[in-house]
């Protein structure tokens, strides 16, 4: 049984909900989200201004699927009335980040510039060391923050690198001279 699936998602009043054709359609004053859903294991329903799922049949695959869509489906009503922030900051002697376009570029400490596409639907924006990232799909956010991340990451020595905003990193000690 899922806690988490079990709890009904409450539609605010500027959110439109709709379920047709194995597809659930979130629209809010910041934009319109979609998603697939398995229709021969969950049953998704909106009533009273809540959405409820449940799963069809007790089986181990409906059971994980039922809380996981009951929470995309929570991040999505989310997301169409509040955008989702990312702010990764990078750390390191002459490394930078800017804007081109729909490109973002990094002068990471390698012999040549990362660059890295945009995905539609998400804002990014650079200020000296901190890139935000800003989007009404939360997966996509934070989908595209690990894709920055992952060309530097925090080494554990200096710290360099590009982390997340309130990351903790573990730094080691270096070798000792005798």
């Amino acid at each position: 049984m899922s806690r988490i699936g079990k709890k009904p998602v409450e539609i605010p009043q500027n959110t439109e909900v709709t379920v047709a054709d194995d597809t659930v359609v979130v629209k809010g004053p910041l934009g319109e989200l979609s998603l697939d859903y398995t229709s021969r294991l969950i049953d998704i329903k909106v009533e009273d201004g809540n959405v409820i799922s449940s799963p069809k049949k007790e089986s181990i695959e409906a059971n994980s699927l039922w809380g996981t869509y009951s929470s995309l489906i929570r991040s999505m009503i989310e997301g169409v009335n509040k955008e989702f922030e990312v702010k990764l900051i990078i750390e390191g002697v002459g490394f930078k980040a800017e804007v081109k376009g729909d490109k973002i570029v990094l002068n990471i400490g390698f012999s040549h510039q990362v660059e890295l596409t945009i995905p539609d639907g998400v804002k990014t924006t650079i200020d000296k060391e901190l890139i935000t990232i800003t989007g009404i799909d939360k997966q996509k956010v934070g989908q595209f923050a690990a894709e920055i991340r992952s060309k530097k990451k925090p080494e554990p020595y200096k710290g360099k690198g590009i982390r997340y905003e309130g990351e903790v990193i573990r730094r080691k000690e270096g070798k000792k001279a005798l």
